[in-house]
């Protein structure tokens, strides 16, 4: 086994290897000069497919679903292999350089809301849906909000990281992770088998924020073989959750949104109107 000893000041290595090593960097601000588009709809998104991503493009869906006409947003790919979230226009809406990042322009004022939490909440306030106005409800589902926020990491950029991306196979890392990936499901678990949903007996923006992280994991759909190494049948209280979930029509559509990969029915690159999903997926496109 290789010993690793740190320096005493670190340096950055471009060629650190791994999945995303052409992407990833230690300093914040644009790479060069890029406009963001701008649609017809008040809402403008920028994002990709992604667990991180899917949160919001659900949310939206679900509430075009229940009404609210001023929900309708333009989806725009940020394809973030290619580094479109080093873009001047992008960076200007989040100084973070992550997907998803939305400008709210219904107001006199633009509003810029990064980070997917934080989204979340921005619109379920707007709109008056999926975050309880009375406690406790409220604070069991913000907390489980701010659970994900904490603990996804630990399943992405930790065990999906070790196990599906890294240039090698560490086993103390890929045990460590995994051990700590079990554990929340099992704090999921718990909680699932005491309560429908994860602030209690509603479907509110905590299970919007889990499903696509958890839930995905659940139903076998993150990081390769990760389901079948890490027993996920097992949790069957997360099992019940994230079918119930995934059987819901605007949760289907959600995950077609700024989707560029996997199979071309399911991937609707840009999302500018509720026609798009039966118009603009790429299987459509590529039949044209």
């Amino acid at each position: 086994m290789n010993q690793y000893t740190p320096p005493k000041v670190w340096t950055w290595n471009k060629e650190n290897g791994g999945a995303f090593a052409s992407i990833n960097r230690p300093i914040a601000g644009p790479t060069h000069d890029k406009e963001l588009p701008v649609g017809k709809h008040p809402l403008q998104l920028y994002s990709l497919a992604t667990p991180n991503g899917v949160k919001v493009t659900i949310m939206l869906e679900e509430l075009l679903a229940l009404g609210h006409k001023g929900a309708e947003y333009d989806a725009w790919l940020i394809r973030i292999n290619d580094g479109d979230q080093f873009g001047s226009g992008f960076v200007e809406v989040n100084p973070n350089s992550k997907i998803p990042a939305l400008m709210d322009r219904s107001g006199p004022k633009p509003i810029r809301v990064f980070e997917s939490g934080s989204i979340l909440v921005h619109l379920a306030e707007k709109f008056g849906e999926f975050l309880p106005t009375e406690q406790p409800a409220r604070a069991e589902t913000l907390s489980w909000l701010f659970w994900q926020m904490g603990s996804a990491p630990y399943l992405g950029g930790g065990f999906g990281h070790f196990y599906a991306y890294a240039p090698e196979k560490i086993e103390y890392a890929i045990d460590r992770f995994a051990m700590e990936t079990k554990r929340q499901m099992d704090v999921l678990d718990r909680r699932l088998a005491e309560s429908e949903y994860l602030g209690g007996d509603d479907y509110t923006i905590a299970d919007i924020a889990v499903w696509p992280w958890y839930g995905g994991l659940a139903k076998g759909r993150m990081y390769n073989d990760a389901g079948e190494f890490l027993s996920v049948a097992e949790y069957r209280h997360v099992q019940r959750w994230a079918d119930a979930i995934d059987a819901r029509p605007a949760v289907q559509r959600g995950r077609m949104v700024n989707r560029a990969f996997g199979e071309p029915a399911m991937q609707l690159h840009e999302r500018h109107d509720a026609s798009d999903f039966d118009t603009n997926t790429q299987d459509k496109l590529a039949a044209e």
